[in-house]
């Protein structure tokens, strides 16, 4: 059988599949994987597939950033400090707080900012351009999610426990990012470590490390008085968010960005300088 009636064998068997009596997932990915195997699909485009058909597993909760590391802007902030905030951050949308910290009254979209001028600050009012907030539960699937964002071409929710408080947002992004792959094999850290060895001196880190389980893991003395995360301390001490591969020190440490979105350091590339100067003094 030639290559081209292979790919036909295989296309009638999955309309079979699909048109047939109704059959679980396993089975779809077992055909898939089997396609793979005879090169009628690629790894990238398997890797996607079962990552679409795996979506629905996924809740809004597995994937967003919590509210602890959100960059929002206050409703009686000036024009100065929100145009600060805007331009220090990098991000596009933020939630906008209430009087009350813990509430959140709408989102600020950074493109509405360009109608205003410094000379404007006086009779600047964040009310007057806040958007209307879309809330979601952290249990709801992330296929329909996704589905809601395409239909009503929202990009952005806050989403809410189970009390009605709000415990952080989620962008139509980092939906995709789970259908698309988000950080290379080489670096994958199980769900429940924070840092793995990679060579000789260098850890790979989470940038939600935090600085405690960092100081222990790596006899470091970090102060957490300001920043609860490791990725805290290294967007400090840049003062942006940095882009993939950026390089900076923070005495021992060298950090390497291995990724990072529009919102946050996600993986770092630690080096441990002390036991090289230690080698080099020997």
């Amino acid at each position: 059988m030639n290559k081209e009636d292979e790919s036909h064998s295989w296309l009638m068997r999955l309309k079979q599949l699909v048109q047939g009596e109704p059959k679980n997932k396993e089975d779809l990915i077992d055909m898939l994987r089997d396609a793979h195997g005879r090169a009628l699909i690629d790894s990238e485009t398997l890797g996607m597939v079962e990552s679409v058909i795996q979506l629905a597993q996924l809740r809004v909760r597995d994937v967003m950033l919590p509210k602890n590391q959100m960059t929002s802007v206050s409703q009686d902030d000036t024009l100065e400090q929100v145009i600060a905030t805007v331009t220090s951050s990098g991000h596009s949308r933020f939630p906008v707080l209430g009087d009350n910290p813990n509430e959140l009254t709408g989102i600020l979209h950074a493109k509405d900012l360009l109608r205003y001028r410094m000379e404007d600050a006086p009779s600047f009012d964040l009310h007057d351009i806040i958007r209307a907030a879309t809330f979601v539960p952290e249990s709801k699937r992330l296929d329909l999610l996704l589905r809601e964002f395409r239909s009503n071409r929202n990009h952005m929710a806050l989403v809410v426990d189970e009390y009605g408080s709000t415990s952080g947002f989620i962008t139509i992004e980092d939906i995709i990012e789970q259908i698309i792959g988000d950080i290379e094999d080489e670096f994958d850290i199980d769900d429940e470590t924070y840092i793995k060895a990679h060579g000789d001196n260098h850890y790979i880190v989470k940038g939600h490390t935090p600085i405690s389980e960092f100081n222990e893991h790596l006899k470091a003395n970090f102060s957490d008085q300001n920043y609860d995360t490791i990725g805290g301390i290294v967007m400090a001490q840049l003062g942006y968010l940095p882009e993939r591969g950026e390089v900076m020190t923070i005495e021992p440490f060298e950090f390497k960005i291995i990724n990072a979105d529009a919102r946050r350091i996600k993986l770092l590339d630690c080096f441990d300088k002390r036991q090289l100067n230690h080698e080099h003094n020997e």
